[in-house]
């Protein structure tokens, strides 16, 4: 039995070889207690797999680098799958987590990444080639994150919108 638990481990692990990860933001954060302030490191990374897929992890240790491991493996348990189009977003987008707002719009090839910090790593990671954005209110890459995917979960194939409307590929890419 532990040989059958063995062979299906293995796949992921090999999958999880080929992830692009990025780290956004550490911080280093302090806890009061009676005896002083106990010191921690705080990291913020996405984790992708360069055709859409793309998750965020949190890790908090007393050292950077465990850290940044935690968060690592907390990004790649939370993957979600985006569709993407040539290297781009499929339509527009607006979405919007606490005081950050985010918008991202498709783009033709060549134009290049054009985004700002948090989510310029988010879109590195996950493979879109093409895109423009613009993060209105909080820039804080937590809430920017968080928003990015949020908006990038809410996207739709043109072929699912039409089924779920009952029209044609055609009438709805109009």
């Amino acid at each position: 039995m532990a040989r059958n638990q063995q062979d299906k481990r293995r796949p992921a692990e090999e999958r999880q070889d080929e992830l692009n990860e990025k780290m956004v933001s550490i911080n280093r954060v302090s806890k009061t207690v009676k005896g002083g302030r106990i010191l921690s490191f705080a990291a913020l990374t996405v984790v992708g797999d360069g055709d859409g897929g793309i998750g965020m992890g949190k890790g908090k240790a007393r050292e950077v680098p465990v850290a940044v491991q935690k968060a690592m493996q907390s990004a790649r348990r939370g993957m979600v799958k985006v569709p993407l189009k040539n290297g781009t977003i499929q339509h527009t987008v607006i979405a919007k987590h606490g005081a950050s707002t985010v918008m991202m719009k498709s783009a033709p090839p060549g134009t290049g990444i054009i985004a700002g910090g948090a989510m310029r790593a988010v879109f590195e990671v996950m493979g879109v080639k093409d895109v423009i954005c613009k993060i209105v209110g909080s820039t804080n890459p937590y809430n920017v994150v968080r928003a990015t995917i949020k908006g990038l979960t809410a996207t739709r194939r043109p072929s699912e919108l039409a089924a779920k409307r009952g029209k044609t590929i055609e009438e709805i890419v109009e």
